[in-house]
């Protein structure tokens, strides 16, 4: 069961090279632009997934499990993975993803981050790591503490995302010039349809809600995960142990190759050498990716859209610090600009790895 990480892996790289699903472009539109199209897209994610997240717990596929909430972790390490998102030209997934197109600064900040969450986790940082998480209340769960159905949160949840992606939706459509179709059929779909915010978001929540029981069956009790298999992954590379190769090592393995195959389909695929600075920031921002990720417990994937649908205390707070941490990042870095591409329906590029 362990090769079904892979195919589900090609899946999501290649829904989100195709759909453009950057969840950094997303979060700092919101600071930048003052635009929450892609936020709205990013949410709906979120809604689709905790209606199958919830649906497979009641049919008994999978048991949701409530581990005490390491606050101080989240806080601070969402907020410096937020912070290091914009500095690494995307997040931990949107590095993967670009790396297979062809990005090098992708390629570089996705080094670092691998090698600094494996230093955090198991590595020379490991103490540290452990003893911040450690500092933990009991109640990480919105919906016990209130005493309620899960599924009273998750409907709230969906009518709150509905009504945004209809707000984004009713706005007049933007018309785009278009080179006369070359396929036809599902080819055209796949590599020459543009692929709209939100019906990317419903594909992405549709593989999120997948990979549950695929991992499941394979011994990995989890969903959808960057952070831990990119440090398995580094593990095993220095310790050669195949223990540590898991459902998550083959997800990760698998956005890659997803990645490669939708750019190179489409034509996107080119192999781009950023500039030094974009090198500088490109290993530094993946570094503290890294260290955000451990230390919060997860990155955009793992905690602000897996644990989010769980309904956790530690993925809502980790998706509030992470978009404030962008919001502090880009009104550092980012020199102000006109709002034009966040008007195209798509997150704006990042310039460093453009």
């Amino acid at each position: 069961m362990l090769i079904s990480g892979l195919f589900v892996g090609i899946a999501l790289g290649f829904a989100m090279q195709r759909g453009r699903f950057c969840v950094t472009g997303a979060f700092r539109d919101v600071w930048v632009n003052r635009n929450t199209r892609w936020l709205s897209a990013f949410l709906l994610v979120v809604a689709v997934q905790s209606v199958g997240v919830f649906a497979l717990d009641a049919l008994g596929v999978i048991h949701l499990q409530t581990p005490a909430f390491p606050w101080l972790a989240t806080i601070v390490g969402g907020f410096i993975f937020g912070f290091a998102i914009v500095l690494a030209g995307g997040c931990a997934t949107g590095t993967y993803y670009r790396s297979g197109e062809g990005l090098v600064g992708s390629w570089l900040a996705l080094i670092t981050y691998a090698l600094f969450s494996a230093i955090m986790k198991t590595g020379a940082l490991s103490g540290f790591n452990t003893a911040v998480r450690s500092v933990t209340i009991k109640e990480n769960n919105f919906y016990q503490v209130l005493g309620v159905s899960p599924w009273v949160l998750v409907a709230l949840l969906a009518v709150g995302v509905g009504l945004a992606v209809r707000h984004h939706l009713s706005k007049p459509k933007l018309k785009f010039a278009a080179l006369p179709a070359s396929r036809t059929g599902l080819a055209h779909l796949l590599f020459e349809k543009r692929w709209g915010a939100f019906g990317t978001a419903v594909v992405i929540g549709l593989i999120a809600i997948a990979a549950w029981p695929l991992s499941w069956a394979s011994g990995r009790k989890d969903g959808l995960g960057i952070t831990t298999p990119s440090s398995n992954l580094v593990n095993y590379l220095v310790s050669g142990k195949t223990s540590l190769i898991d459902w998550g090592v083959f997800l990760v393995v698998g956005i890659l190759l997803g990645s490669f195959i939708a750019a190179k389909g489409s034509g996107e695929f080119r192999v781009r050498v950023p500039d030094a600075t974009t090198v500088l920031k490109s290993l530094g921002g993946g570094a503290l990716m890294g260290i955000g990720a451990a230390l919060g417990g997860g990155c955009t994937i793992g905690n602000a859209m897996v644990q989010t649908a769980e309904f956790s205390f530690q993925g809502w707070t980790a998706l509030v610090f992470m978009l404030l941490g962008t919001g502090v990042a880009a009104k550092l870095t980012i020199p102000k600009r006109r709002s034009a591409p966040a008007s195209t329906g798509a997150p704006a590029r990042v310039l460093s790895n453009a």
